[in-house]
C-alpha cells in the first residue's frame, strides 16, 4: 500500500483534491485515536490521584505524585530518539511497537497492587507514548501532501490533542465516582486493542526511511538533557524554584542541551542535524507551541483550581465545566484550515496566540461568587484560540520538510507540546503558591488573589508569543500557496502572500 493510495483522486473511496477519501479518513480516525489516547492517559489520572492514593496505601502528595511524573518523564525525555529512530527503522513499526506497550502497560497499571508497581506501568505508559507520540504527526504528514487534505488532517489532530486532555478530565471523575480509578487504566486497554487493529490494517508498510545511523552522543546527550529539564520542571511545580536539587537538574539539563547543540555541528551523521534547527519555520514555529500548549495547560489547571478551591464545585462538576472550551476547540479544528488556505498559517498562528492571550486576560474578570456566563466565554476563547495556534504550528514545522526528516521534526513538535505543558503548569503554578503565601482574607480570597496573579502572567507569556511570532514568521503562508484572491494579503504584517521563502521567491518553504 502506497501513499497513493490512502489519497489518491479516484471516485471509489480514494481523497479527492480538498476530500480526505474513506481510506484516507479511516487512517486518520486510527493516528487521532491513538493520540486522543495519550492525552487521555494523561489527564484522566490526575482525577483519580486521591482514590489511588488511598487504595493503594500511598505515603503521602510526595509519593504519589510520581503516578505522573513517571508518565511524563519519558513521554517527553524521548521524543527526539523516538522521532529519529521512526526515519530510521520505519514510522509503521514504532507506532505499533509504542501502542502495543501503551496497552500492555495500561493493564499492569490497571492490575497493580502495590505503589511500585504501578509508577513502573506508568514509566512504561510513558515509553510507549513517546513512540506513539513521535511518529503520529509524522504518519499523518507522509500520508496527507502539504495542502489542503493536510490542513485538514492537522485541524482533526489539533482538536484531538486538546480535546483528549478535557475529556480525560471529566471521563477521570466520572469513572473515578462510579466505578473505580482501575477502570481510568483499564479503558485504555480496550481503546489500545482497537487502535492496533485499525494501524495493522490502514498503515502503509512502504515508506521512506533515512540511510544512516543513529547519533549514539547526540541521543545520550539530548535524552538526558530532556529528562533532567522535564524532572527538573516538575520538581519546581511542586517545591518551588529555590528548591537546590531542581536548580541542579535544570542546571545539568542546560549543560546537557548545549552540549547536544555543540556536538550535533561536528558530527558527520547527526541526531538533530543543524539545518533543520535553522529553519525559521521549525525554531519560530516551535517556540509559538511551546507558548500555546504551555499557557493553555497552564492555564486550564488554574481554572480547575479556580472552580474547586474558590468556587466549591465538586471534580465532576469541575470537568463539566470544561466542555464549552472542548466545544470551541472542535469548531477552532473545522475552521482552520479554510483559515490558513485564505491568510496563510503564520496569520492564523497569530490569530490563535492573540484569541488564546486576550481569552486569558478576560479571565481575570471573573469574580469569586462566579459568572457562569463569563466563564463560559473566556474559556471558549481560551479553546478555540489554542487549536487555532496549534493547526497552524504543526503546518509551519512540518512545512517544507522531506519525508526522510518528517519523524524527527514530528519528535520536536511534539516535545513543544509536552516539555510546554510541563513548563506552563510549574510556571503559574509557583507564581500561585508565591502569591498566596502573601494574601489576606479567607481562603477563598487568598485562592483567588493567587490563581488571578497566574492567569495575568499567562496571559502575559501568550501575548508576547504573538508578538514573537509576527516578528519573526513574516510572509509565506505554509504548506501551499493561499488561493490567488488572497494572495495579496501576504504575510502577517504584510508583504508576499503564498508559498515562498522570506526574501520572496515563489516556491520555497520556509527556513
Amino acid at each position: 500500500m502506497t501513499d497513493r493510495t490512502i489519497s489518491g483522486t479516484d471516485s471509489s473511496g480514494n481523497a479527492t483534491q480538498h476530500g480526505l477519501g474513506v481510506r484516507a479518513l479511516l487512517t486518520l480516525i486510527t493516528v487521532c485515536a491513538a493520540q486522543f489516547m495519550i492525552a487521555m492517559d494523561f489527564s484522566i489520572v490526575t482525577v483519580a490521584l486521591p482514590a489511588i492514593g488511598s487504595g493503594l496505601n500511598f505515603g503521602g502528595p510526595d509519593e504519589l505524585q510520581w503516578v505522573v511524573t513517571a508518565f511524563i518523564l519519558p513521554t517527553a525525555g524521548f521524543l527526539l530518539l523516538f522521532g529519529r529512530l521512526s526515519d530510521l527503522v520505519g514510522r509503521r513499526r514504532l507506532f505499533l511497537a509504542g501502542m502495543v506497550i501503551v496497552t500492555t502497560f495500561s493493564l499492569m497499571a490497571g492490575l497493580a497492587t502495590m505503589p511500585w508497581t504501578l509508577i513502573t506501568a506508568r514509566a512504561g505508559q510513558g515509553v510507549g507514548s513517546a513512540m506513539v507520540g513521535a511518529t503520529a504527526l509524522a504518519l499523518l504528514t507522509a500520508l496527507f501532501p502539504e495542502g489542503p487534505r493536510r490542513d485538514k488532517a492537522l485541524g482533526i489532530s489539533g482538536a484531538v490533542l486538546s480535546s483528549g486532555f478535557v475529556v480525560g478530565t471529566i471521563g477521570g471523575g466520572v469513572i473515578t465516582e462510579g466505578l473505580s480509578w482501575r477502570w481510568t487504566m483499564i479503558i485504555l486497554v480496550f481503546m489500545g486493542v482497537l487502535v492496533l487493529l485499525g494501524a495493522v490494517s490502514l498503515l502503509p508498510r512502504q515508506e521512506e526511511r533515512r540511510p544512516a545511523r543513529l547519533d549514539v552522543p547526540g541521543a545520550l546527550l539530548v535524552t538526558g538533557g530532556m529528562l533532567a529539564l522535564v524532572y527538573g520542571i516538575s520538581t519546581v511545580g511542586s517545591t518551588g524554584w529555590t528548591n537546590p536539587f531542581a536548580v541542579s537538574l535544570l542546571l545539568a539539563a542546560a549543560i546537557l542541551l548545549s552540549t547536544f547543540r555543540y556536538v550535533e555541528g561536528r558530527r558527520e551523521a547527526p541526531l538533530v542535524p543543524p539545518s533543520i534547527l535553522r529553519r525559521r519555520s521549525v525554531t519560530w514555529g516551535g517556540l509559538a507551541g511551546l507558548v500555546t500548549f504551555g499557557m493553555c495547560g497552564g492555564t486550564t489547571v488554574l481554572l480547575s483550581l479556580y472552580l474547586q478551591d474558590v468556587l466549591l464545585w465538586s471534580p465532576l462538576a469541575t470537568g463539566v465545566g470544561f466542555l464549552a472550551e472542548g466545544v470551541a476547540a472542535i469548531l477552532a479544528a473545522i475552521l482552520a484550515p479554510r483559515f490558513i488556505a485564505a491568510l496563510g498559517g503564520p496569520r492564523i498562528l497569530l490569530i490563535g496566540l492573540l484569541v488564546q492571550g486576550f481569552g486569558t486576560s478576560a479571565m481575570l474578570l471573573l469574580p469569586e461568587e462566579g459568572d457562569l456566563t463569563l466563564l463560559l466565554l473566556t474559556t471558549s476563547a481560551l479553546g478555540f484560540g489554542h487549536v487555532l495556534a496549534v493547526v497552524s504550528f504543526l503546518g509551519i514545522m512540518t512545512s517544507g520538510v522531506s519525508a526522510a526528516d518528517q519523524g524527527l521534526v514530528g519528535g520536536l513538535a511534539q516535545t513543544a507540546q509536552h516539555v510546554g505543558s510541563a513548563v506552563g503548569v510549574a510556571m503559574l503554578a509557583a507564581v500561585v503558591a508565591s502569591t498566596t503565601v502573601g494574601a489576606t482574607g479567607t481562603a477563598a480570597t487568598s485562592s483567588a488573589a493567587g490563581i488571578r496573579a497566574g492567569l495575568f502572567v499567562g496571559a502575559s507569556v501568550t501575548l508576547i508569543g504573538a508578538l514573537v511570532t509576527g516578528l519573526f514568521l513574516r510572509g509565506p503562508a505554509v504548506g501551499h500557496s493561499p488561493r490567488p484572491e488572497n494572495r495579496r494579503l501576504g504575510g502577517v504584517f504584510g508583504g508576499r502572500g503564498g508559498h515562498s521563502d522570506p526574501e520572496g521567491e515563489p516556491g520555497r518553504a520556509v527556513d
